[in-house]
């Protein structure tokens, strides 16, 4: 035997030892999975007309699109079309939870077990704006799931899914939690799930599945994907438990579900716009715009407030904010710490009640007078300028170069406050700017189509 053969022989040892070291250290799916498959369910429905189905947003559609894949393999002349999904049983007398587009506009909805019975499914309720749906099948001694605790979970556990992608029943992946409290706003702009991210293959099919931490409790349910291709890429997005069970009271209940309701539209507090206000540090949701008679407006916000705390929860990141108000009893009287003008404030709020067309939303994040030092040139606001803007006062820019245009201002928005004083005419603009401390950060509140969004300006020195 040569040298070369034998350190050849030593290597392939010790790569064998470490193989067999690390798959020691590995969690064992065997057991989880014998014990809980038969609660997942695979769910198919047949819509009658596929036009009525809407496609949502295309700018969403490019990047979350929805996982459950089209069957065509009905009669091609008759319009019938067919989807797939997966779900989950988590009562005895036949509750199954599973996501809300999988169901959407069906005709008909059928639950498959794993005895393979076919069961026709009632729709109890759905949720459009956490995208969940209970199902009831007439049956009893069905296997459950075991339910877990979403908040519970930490980044780098295990997790794993059963569903069926592709059609491939009761298949099984696994991952690790990526990250938690992921926003993802839907085409209404609105984001009242915190989700949950990990990198289990998701694919067409698994979307209502489960997703299971080691102990075999669910945690999530498997709802989005971020893809380019349409395939999984290794970012899988799941609804956490405790949000799902909450909107499960509701649809058993009420059939609906309630949430609660600001009346405020809010953008992310920058790093510049955190010094305008004169905060240490960028954090909490900045209030663009207050609605008249809403309930932030009846208990006292202003537009700059930047709320930091809400009924006891730190606001971090502006989308922290829409979690906990949706989950809010809209009636209650709630706490709310804001900083107006540097110094820290609390608010009683009563949460109103979020209807179809409310929501606790986000600004977009954009970037005549003599030309004033920050390089702006305005005009009063003419009647078809305010309904434009959705307004009853503010200036309109004319000309933005220099500072201005470096902070995001463009030729056509409405400036309605300047350094947290309210603009309503060229000559409240001019005695604003004229008191604006040389070499700081100003924030300043534009209107730009009809969404409001603060901007932090840069005040020359000379």
């Amino acid at each position: 035997m040569t040298s070369r053969t034998v350190l050849f022989s030593i290597a392939l040892l010790f790569s064998l030892v470490a193989q067999v070291a690390l798959a020691g250290d590995l969690p064992d799916f065997t057991e989880l999975v014998k014990k809980y498959s038969p609660a997942v369910v695979n769910v198919s429905t047949v819509q009658a007309n596929p036009h009525r189905r809407s496609s949502g947003s295309p700018q969403l559609d490019e990047f979350f699109r929805r996982f459950f894949p089209p069957d065509r393999r009905g009669n091609p002349f008759g319009g019938q079309r067919r989807s797939l999904g997966s779900g989950f049983i988590i009562s005895e007398d036949g509750y199954v939870l599973t996501n809300n587009h999988v169901v959407e506009d069906a005709d008909e909805i059928i639950v498959r077990l794993s005895d393979r019975r076919e069961l026709v499914a009632t729709l109890v309720g759905a949720d459009p704006r956490s995208d969940l749906a209970l199902l009831k099948i007439e049956a009893e001694d069905l296997p459950v799931v075991q339910l877990g605790e979403s908040d519970a979970l930490e980044v780098g556990e295990w997790v794993l899914a059963i569903g069926s992608p592709f059609g491939f029943d009761y298949s099984v992946t696994a991952g690790i939690v990526s990250a938690k409290g992921r926003s993802l706003p839907n085409e209404n702009n609105e984001n009242y799930v915190p989700f949950i991210q990990t990198d289990v293959a998701i694919n067409p099919g698994n979307s209502g599945g489960p997703l299971f931490d080691l102990d075999g409790r669910v945690v999530g349910i498997n709802s989005q994907i971020y893809t380019r291709s349409g395939g999984y890429m290794g970012v899988s997005f799941a609804i956490p438990i405790d949000i799902a069970m909450g909107v499960v009271e509701q649809l058993k209940a009420d059939g609906r579900v309630s949430r609660g309701w600001l009346g405020v539209v809010i953008q992310d507090v920058s790093r510049d716009l955190a010094e305008s206000f004169g905060l240490d540090k960028p954090g909490g949701a900045l209030v663009a715009r207050v609605l008249d008679g809403g309930p932030a407006d009846v208990g006292g916000l202003k537009e700059g407030d930047i709320i930091v705390t809400y009924n006891g929860s730190d606001i971090d990141l502006s989308s922290d904010l829409p979690h906990l108000v949706g989950r809010s009893r809209a009636g209650g009287e709630v706490d709310v710490v804001i900083v107006r003008e540097g110094k820290r404030k609390t608010l009683q709020v009563m949460v109103g009640e979020l209807a179809d067309d409310q929501a606790v939303s986000r600004a977009g994040s954009h970037g005549g007078s003599t030309p004033s030092p920050l390089g702006l040139v305005v005009e009063e606001l003419n009647e078809a300028a305010r309904q434009r803007a959705n307004t009853s006062f503010g200036v309109r820019v004319v000309e933005s170069e220099g500072p201005a245009h470096a902070a995001g201002i463009r030729q056509g928005d409405v400036i309605t406050r300047l350094n947290n004083e309210e603009v309503d005419s060229v000559e409240t603009f001019n005695d604003v700017v004229d008191r604006l401390q040389r070499g700081r950060s100003v924030p300043v509140l534009i209107v730009r189509g009809q969404s409001p969004t603060f901007l932090a300006l840069r005040v020359p020195d000379d």
